[in-house]
């Protein structure tokens, strides 16, 4: 039985451009009429042409599918596949690491407002950090321009995260940083380096709450003074840098509003 490419299109599902293309690179070799240059297939090339999408379904591109159906030998076939198990697995693995984010992300937005300017003492998660951005202005040193850009790669790993200093927290400045933070868990799994200016953050029993800013520029350190007021209220000592993130930037009140999670470490 021969069968027309616009028959073997329909039987298999596939474009009759993809069909040349396997012929292109001598998957399938129909017969040509002659007269009027038609392409005639028969089961053979069908067999073949199945071959190519068991292999395409498995993710092998179509320049690579047509060397282990025509050419591959035996060791390079199991040398191919496992390569293409090595690539799955990666795969799988990043989505599961992207799953577990976005629940993460998920947990942090159902709980944020119910935290919202409350205070309670918990440790502090560990991470790993990096400042890029001081009050308003970007870093322009080159090594700080090709961190952020690595950096970016991370997404949606790494968080927009802030740091305050304990002069902006008493009042006498008005300071904060931004950059990125990982936990050090994702950054070991990232294979993320840590050397200066990117530091490891250990966890420290610290004053947890979180709190709200309404519109542009509004950021500052006294939104924090209610954890101040937490602090000495209960006798604790602040002893390092406020640090945080953002959690969420929603419309409140008509304002877009950032809602922030902070840590304020103590003893």
């Amino acid at each position: 039985m021969k069968y027309k490419i616009g028959d073997v299109s329909r039987i298999l599902g596939i474009s009759t451009d993809l069909l040349r293309y396997y012929e292109k690179k001598g998957v399938v070799k129909p017969q040509k009429d002659k007269n009027n240059d038609y392409r005639y297939y028969d089961t053979w090339d069908i067999n073949f042409l199945i071959d190519c999408l068991w292999y395409k379904s498995f993710g092998f591109g179509i320049s690579q599918i047509a060397y282990m159906v025509t050419q591959c030998w035996h060791g390079d076939l199991v040398s191919l596949t496992d390569e293409k198990c090595d690539e799955l697995e990666s795969t799988i693995r990043r989505q599961e690491l992207l799953l577990e984010q976005l629940k993460k992300h998920r947990d942090d937005l159902a709980r944020v407002k119910d935290c919202m300017y409350v205070c309670d003492i918990v440790p502090s998660p560990e991470i790993v950090s990096y400042l890029n951005r001081f009050n308003s202005e970007y870093a322009d040193s080159a090594e700080l321009q090709r961190l952020s850009s690595q950096w970016l790669d991370y997404m949606p790993f790494a968080q927009r995260y802030f740091e305050i200093p304990q002069d902006g927290l008493t009042g006498e400045g008005d300071d904060y940083a931004w950059g990125f933070s990982l936990s050090v868990k994702l950054a070991d799994e990232l294979g993320v380096p840590v050397k200066p200016p990117v530091v490891r953050r250990p966890s420290r029993m610290s004053i947890h709450s979180a709190f709200k800013s309404s519109g542009k520029n509004a950021f500052t350190p006294r939104h924090l003074d209610f954890m101040l007021e937490f602090a000495e209220k209960n006798g604790y000592t602040i002893t390092d840098r406020a640090a945080g993130n953002l959690v969420c930037s929603v419309i409140d009140d008509d304002v877009l509003t950032g809602y922030f999670e902070v840590w304020l470490p103590i003893e």
